[in-house]
């Protein structure tokens, strides 16, 4: 996974600018008891957000519920938010479109 550099300060943090929105790391629990947010984690990259789902990792379903939850996390709609990376693995890199000031406040105070 690629390092992430929070506000070009330079840290290995989850999230950087792209396009016309951000590009979130997240580490995805399918089948998780306890869905929703579960903090931030280190990782070899830089740091991760944890997401737990209750979906299955098959079919997709692990990444539309991973999309819907950050979603949901930011105040932006699912449609907004997509796999960019990591389809297939539980790090996933999440792109968020959106307006970047918005972002990065919502962001930070995660």
């Amino acid at each position: 996974m690629a390092s992430f550099s929070a506000c070009g300060e330079g840290k290995r943090g989850f999230w950087r600018p792209a396009g016309a929105g951000v590009a979130v790391a997240v580490k995805v629990q399918p089948r998780s008891r306890r869905p929703g947010f579960h903090g931030r984690r280190p990782a070899v990259a830089g740091e991760q957000l944890c997401l737990g789902v209750a979906a299955p990792a098959e079919e997709g379903r692990a990444n539309a519920a991973a999309c819907a939850a950050l979603a949901e996390l930011l105040g932006v709609a699912a449609r907004d938010v997509a796999v960019i990376g990591g389809q297939a693995s539980r790090d996933k890199i999440l792109l968020v479109k959106g307006d970047l000031a918005a972002l990065r406040n919502r962001l930070e105070a995660l």
